[in-house]
């Protein structure tokens, strides 16, 4: 159609991965893909709707599309279209909705509108309905050097503050043998380092009805180091382990009950899985912990962190830490204060609670007021801040390999970026080195 599609991805690594698989697509099918802030024929935004703020950007991002150009097609995708679709449908500034288990329709969809002068909405609910997990399928990415891959979709937890499982609905996963070939192309295609991600990724493999095809049955009965003890995931990593050319292997957030010996034991084996976990937490309190539906204690937390360090040496732990649950009190937030600095992980992502229609804890008593929130947030962070350069500072010395990713220009000097396996971020000065080194491992010392 030689028409300019402008792409805006909001939220998650899973959203990221499916806006570029939509890319893809579109590619494929002879749109030219421009800047989002460009004029374009269409604008695609791939929404978020994790909390009451994501829903508010997902709408401005949509007017803002508009805005950049009036005569355009405005379509907004994925989960704030689970949530809000029949709202959307009415807001003038969107022409298209297209909801999750559907980003694979974008062309068809497109082409549907411009021909038809709309889009046949009951006909996508129908394919939507009849999917388990969509298959998406990228071959390059807009980075040099990783790909996140989404290889789960859905999940059965139901935090009293997360809408989640509504808009992706229950776990699903995708299987091995699809997972490993997209993997093998990206990596043909020089792509060295994969993320492997989802919406609960620790329930990768742990539907029921998820099974292997015969290929990749005979495949992991040759490789599968402890055939009696079987997790998917791990069947997985050690799978995407054995593709040539592939350096590295990320985790995307894991759950504190899939950290086991057995499953350290196996991940502490593969030499190219980096000893960076982010282990989801959201409180140190117990008594919080248990209003928001997680299932573990802060003992069991602090027991799983031990775990992952007596298997790797000063592995880089991080998580995502939420102040001002409701009801949290002051004495709730010390106790949560005191544990996270016993645990002392490399880094935490502190949100302030943001109320989300349509979740248990959007109606619970006792709301905490902003400003409170606001304080415990800048107390979280400025510990943060130091345990960060503590962990960092561990380093000191050492030889650590880092890929490169890109070049910077700072301070009117020049040089390389990218990240060791514990994800520190390193600057290499350009002394030595030029542009080959990108998507290179060079060993540098900190």
């Amino acid at each position: 159609m030689n028409k300019k599609v402008g792409v805006l991805t909001l939220g998650c690594k899973v959203n990221q991965y499916e806006s570029e698989a939509m890319i893809k697509l579109l590619s494929d099918a002879d749109f030219q893909i421009v800047d989002f802030k460009e004029k374009a024929d269409i604008y695609i935004v791939n929404t978020c709707s994790v909390t009451n703020i994501a829903d508010k950007k997902s709408r401005q991002m949509l007017h803002r599309a508009k805005k950049n150009n009036p005569e355009s097609v405005v379509i907004a995708c994925g989960c704030y279209v689970q949530a809000a679709g029949e709202e959307l449908l009415k807001d003038g500034a969107v022409d298209i909705i297209l909801g999750n288990n559907l980003k694979t329709e974008i062309v068809s969809v497109i082409n549907d509108y411009f021909e038809n002068n709309g889009f046949d909405r009951e006909r996508l609910e129908d394919i939507a309905s009849e999917r388990c997990f969509e298959n998406m399928h990228i071959t390059e990415t807009t980075e040099t050097t990783r790909a996140y891959i989404k290889v789960q979709d859905g999940c059965n937890q139901f935090c009293s503050y997360c809408i989640i499982p509504y808009v992706r609905g229950r776990i699903r996963s995708r299987s091995i043998e699809d997972c490993l070939a997209e993997i093998t192309e990206l990596a043909k295609n020089g792509i060295k380092e994969v993320v492997l991600t989802g919406i609960h990724l620790s329930s990768y493999g742990m539907e029921k009805g998820f099974g292997l095809s015969d290929t990749a049955k005979d495949y992991l009965e040759t490789t599968q180091k402890d055939s009696d003890k079987k997790l998917p995931l791990l069947d997985l990593i050690e799978a995407v382990a054995d593709i040539e050319g592939i350096l590295r292997i990320r985790l995307g957030s894991l759950e504190p009950r899939i950290i086991t010996d057995e499953f350290l034991k196996r991940i502490a084996g593969i030499k190219k899985l980096c000893p960076h976990f982010h282990l989801s937490l959201q409180s140190a309190c117990n008594d919080t912990l248990k209003r928001m539906n997680r299932h573990y204690t802060i003992e069991e937390y602090m027991d799983k962190c031990e775990l992952i360090r007596k298997y790797f040496d000063r592995p880089a732990i991080t998580t995502d830490v939420i102040v001002g649950f409701p009801g949290e009190t002051d004495e709730e937030f010390e106790i949560t204060k005191k544990n996270l600095e016993k645990l002392n992980l490399y880094q935490m992502h502190i949100f302030k609670y943001s109320r989300r229609g349509g979740t248990v804890a959007d109606r619970m008593p006792d709301q905490v007021d902003e400003k409170v929130k606001a304080a415990r947030s800048d107390v979280l962070i400025e510990m943060t801040t130091c345990h960060e350069e503590e962990y960092e500072k561990s380093f000191e010395g050492e030889v650590l390999s880092v890929l490169v990713e890109e070049k910077i220009t700072k301070d009117g000097k020049e040089y390389y970026v990218g990240h060791t396996p514990n994800y520190i971020r390193a600057e290499l000065p350009k002394t030595g080195l030029d542009d080959t080194c990108i998507n290179t491992i060079v060993e540098h010392i900190f």
